[in-house]
């Protein structure tokens, strides 16, 4: 059964699989230094259309701690949105990788950072006793399931700039955004302002491992040793980085997280037509948010589906992964539909 509480309940992809599977095959060099490892990277050059530090961690609470422990001092504060992963869901660990950096939650529509709201963070204080701002961080697509357009970040990033504050993107769902979009990743992200992105891999179908890239490669000074620190540098790298390669040499990663966003719109149309009940918010990647009464809620969990209910701006989650079917989509439609017959 396909369940819609989190796009890691997929498994593997095959194109991951297989190229996870062509890399296991004699001997090679370890620590990042084998074939796999350098050929991805080359080719995420390519991708971005610049020349880019890349790094491959286990996971995207490590990318993006280490990530922005490299942009900022024990002493400086990070201003992200009040329900961003960094704030909600890792565990303190932005602030331990940094040594104590605090991270500054504000509240913003859709999930989303504003130039106005950046700005009234870091003005809000400028004595000694307080914080002081260094990065942005924004979350694409957002934890509502939302993403920033390009102009969005490049207002953004401008505003970052001119209170002398560098950007990092959590990307973990950054090709649903990229998908959704319809732009290229160099259009948001270096040609929009942002400095470093957490490029998320597991969601999109690997069996593990997150790319940090680096568009500003001084930013990346000793961060090879941050890795090592933190036990985020694998001997045997070529098993974080050769599932990369499946998925981005005949584009995968893309067609798989378009497959996802449609089932998300899938879902949400069916919803509004089966009960009338809107998104919560707009669904413009994979995931969809909605208020279903605790009776239904109750009964689909009877039924044995599995979502959440306690992420993002309340109301309960769907996510669609790169392997949702049509059909799982539909039973799901259809259950709520039946549930949802005289709960009012």
């Amino acid at each position: 059964m396909q369940h819609f509480a989190s796009d890691n309940y997929a498994g593997i992809c095959p194109e991951a699989l297989s190229a996870l599977l062509a890399a296991n095959d004699g001997h090679v060099r370890s620590y990042g230094e084998d074939p796999w490892t350098l050929r991805v990277a080359d080719r995420l050059r390519e991708l971005f259309e610049t020349d880019c530090d890349v790094y491959f961690v286990f996971n995207g609470t490590a990318a993006n701690s280490l990530a922005l422990a490299a942009l900022c001092q024990p002493y400086h504060s990070v201003i992200c949105h009040q329900l961003a992963h960094v704030e909600t869901d890792e565990c303190g660990a932005p602030q331990f990788f940094s040594n104590g950096a605090k991270l500054l939650a504000v509240a913003g529509e859709q999930g989303k950072l504003t130039p106005a709201s950046i700005a009234e963070v870091v003005t809000r204080r400028t004595d000694i006793h307080y914080p002081k701002p260094k990065v942005v961080t924004l979350t694409q697509a957002t934890e509502v399931g939302t993403v920033y357009r390009p102009d969005e970040l490049r207002a953004i990033a401008d505003t970052a700039r001119a209170h002398g504050l560098r950007v990092h993107m959590d990307g973990a769902r950054f090709a649903n955004a990229v998908a959704g979009l319809g732009v290229s990743p160099a259009e948001v992200t270096w040609r929009a302002g942002v400095d470093v992105l957490c490029f998320g891999g597991t969601k999109m179908g690997l069996p593990a491992g997150e790319a940090v890239v680096f568009f500003d490669r001084k930013l990346s000074d000793d961060f090879a040793y941050r890795c090592k620190q933190a036990g985020q540098l694998a001997s045997k790298m070529r098993f974080l980085s050769a599932p990369w390669l499946g998925i981005l040499e005949e584009g995968a990663w893309l067609r798989h997280a378009a497959h996802a966003n449609a089932m998300a719109r899938r879902l949400a149309a069916g919803l509004a037509e089966a009960t009338g009940w809107p998104a919560l918010f707009p669904v413009q990647a994979n995931g969809v948010f909605v208020h279903l009464p605790s009776r239904v809620e109750a009964g689909l969990r009877e039924r044995g589906w599995l979502f959440y209910n306690f992420i993002g701006a309340g109301g309960a989650r769907f996510m669609c992964a790169w392997d949702t079917a049509p059909e799982t989509v539909d039973r799901l439609v259809a259950d709520i539909r039946e549930l949802a017959t005289g709960s009012e």
